[in-house]
């Protein structure tokens, strides 16, 4: 095995992780539920919180069944630092949930991201579903009180009340000014002479237009924690048919690799996890186990949801380990690190860009020595390339004959044929890490290296987690890969020299649609290449 094979291994792992991206589509499967009826509905809204969890307004006891005036339902505006949230009163579903610090696009003027659209409200997020009957729909729900409004470090609550399938349901939402973590505690009572069974399923929902997701390398899907484990599905043919599964999970989310509405029950142990996809809008459900509720008797049910960005260090403070919706992939103990040093670079420079530039640097003088090695290795092979040639001839017809004398040649010139491709190898890991760990970084969306083209008005390197729009920096970075090339020692085969000298286009195509910040990666490795090997070659001669 030589260095030539490797680098068409390299080539192949990189193509099979492009294609496999590709295989993320949007389409659905769920019934469409009706819009919130507009009649009769009740709504208690409790006063703008405190600084603290202590301080925080007293949440009075659940009401005992009994008679309540139900009113007309409208819109209730939630407004913090962080987001603006309309829900309806009529069963407490999400009409739009407004980003304040991330926009659409990075033009001037771009829009809030809006994490319910319309598509999205259309299949009532937050809704609840009570023994299999939406909640919005069948329920007489009433109003009380007005639009929330928290300034930093307040927290405030509004509770819904109302009547569902003969059950008094009593919604407490506890809203933060400090994070995307929306609290719930849902009350039941039987409003019968009877025992009943009451199943209760708590619902999120995204499309892929809501959270800025659909392309290649940021697909839209359905992601949740399992056992501890964390797991997701973007198969459009999986969730259009339905995915339904019982276990213990910790969340579930419509998700992409910035944003994700998320349910984070508190009890996890027997849930029912239903995931659905229909007209690009990814739903998710955990329904609790059955409850057995008795006249006079009260339950309550406690969670959380999630609707905004995958913000790291907001996503510590989560429950249920909320912080693994940012998967980092099989090598993420590379990508931690190399996202700290990411971190540290950015904290001085102040340029996500130029914070790739310096962690390209590091890891090129990390593994300088091994690739001198692998470098020196290709040089003692191009010189033993004439008489491997001519064993080669002399046993054309004869494989074993040609290997063992082959073998020889390297044990007389003490040449190891694997010394050249196994530091290449080990950088294979790091490469992968790097590329989960910018894939995923909520810092370099919108993040700007070079934002216009020099000289012009044109924009440029304006967002490093999406694609050069002028294609200079992939083209520039074949035309590095084509100078590596010639600089590397050829190989003895002439097919696979043919095949070598191809791989810069391969690789430029590829590039063409990679986000920015790969490209701008790969391109300063290969400059970094080319001067280490220019110096070695002239160490050689």
């Amino acid at each position: 095995m030589d260095s030539k094979n490797v680098m068409l291994t390299v080539a192949l792992c990189i193509g099979i992780l492009v294609a496999w991206n590709y295989i993320a589509d949007h389409m659905g499967w769920i019934p469409k539920p009706v819009p919130p009826q507009q009649a009769q509905q009740q709504a208690v809204q409790q006063p703008t919180g405190q600084k603290s969890e202590a301080a925080a307004p007293a949440v009075s006891a659940p009401l005992a069944p009994g008679l309540f005036t139900p009113s007309e339902g409208r819109p209730l505006t939630i407004q913090t630092p962080l987001y603006t949230a309309v829900l309806h009163s009529g069963g407490g579903v999400l009409q739009s949930f407004s980003l304040r610090r991330y926009r659409t696009a990075v033009a001037p003027g771009s829009v809030p991201v809006n994490l319910v659209d319309g598509a999205t409200a259309a299949t009532a997020p937050m809704g609840l579903i009570i023994n299999g009957q939406h909640s919005w729909n069948i329920g007489r729900w009433a109003l009380e009180g007005g639009d929330l409004t928290l300034a930093d470090g307040q927290q405030g609550a509004v509770r819904l009340v109302g009547e569902v399938d003969g059950l008094r349901v009593e919604r407490e939402l506890r809203f933060s000014a400090d994070t995307y973590l929306i609290a719930e505690r849902t009350t039941l009572y039987t409003l019968g002479d009877a025992p009943r069974t009451v199943r209760v399923a708590f619902t999120a929902g995204a499309s892929a237009a809501s959270v800025g997701a659909g392309s290649t390398y940021d697909p839209m899907r359905i992601g949740w924690s399992l056992d501890g484990k964390f797991k997701e599905d973007s198969s459009a043919g999986d969730l259009t048919k339905g995915k339904t599964e019982t276990g213990k999970y910790g969340w579930a989310a419509a998700m992409s690799n910035y944003f994700m509405n998320a349910i984070l029950p508190a009890a996890t142990e027997g849930l029912t996890l239903n995931a659905h996809l229909q007209n690009d809008v990814y739903r998710v459900s955990l329904a609790r186990p059955d409850i057995l509720l008795h006249p006079g008797e009260a339950k309550t049910l406690e969670l959380s949801y999630w609707y905004g960005p995958k913000d790291r260090v907001l996503l510590k403070g989560a429950p249920n380990n909320l912080a693994q919706s940012i998967d980092l992939g099989f090598f993420s103990i590379i990508a931690v690190g190399l996202m700290w040093l990411l971190d540290f670079f950015h904290a001085y420079v102040g340029n996500w860009g130029i914070a790739i530039i310096l962690l390209t640097i590091v890891i090129k003088i990390i593994f300088w020595p091994l690739t001198a090695k692998s470098y020196k290795s290709m040089e003692k092979m191009k010189q033993l390339n004439p008489m491997i040639q001519k064993i080669r001839e002399k046993h054309a017809n004869d494989k074993q004959a040609m290997n063992k004398e082959t073998m020889d040649l390297y044990k007389t010139y003490g040449v190891n044929p694997a010394s050249g491709c196994v530091p290449i190898l080990v950088q294979l890991p790091v490469f992968f890490g790097l590329y989960q760990a910018l894939m995923t970084a909520l810092e370099l969306r919108h993040s700007s290296f070079i934002t216009y083209l020099p000289g012009t008005d044109w924009l440029w390197l304006a967002d490093l987690s999406t694609k050069d729009p002028t294609y200079i920096s992939p083209l520039l970075m074949g035309a590095t890969m084509f100078i590596q090339q010639k600089l590397t020692p050829a190989a003895g085969d002439p097919m696979q020299q043919k095949i070598m000298m191809f791989m810069p286009v391969v690789f430029t195509f590829l590039f063409l649609s990679f986000p920015s910040g790969l490209v701008v990666y790969w391109l300063v490795n290969n400059v970094l290449s080319i001067a280490q090997q220019w110096m070695m070659l002239r160490k050689v001669k």
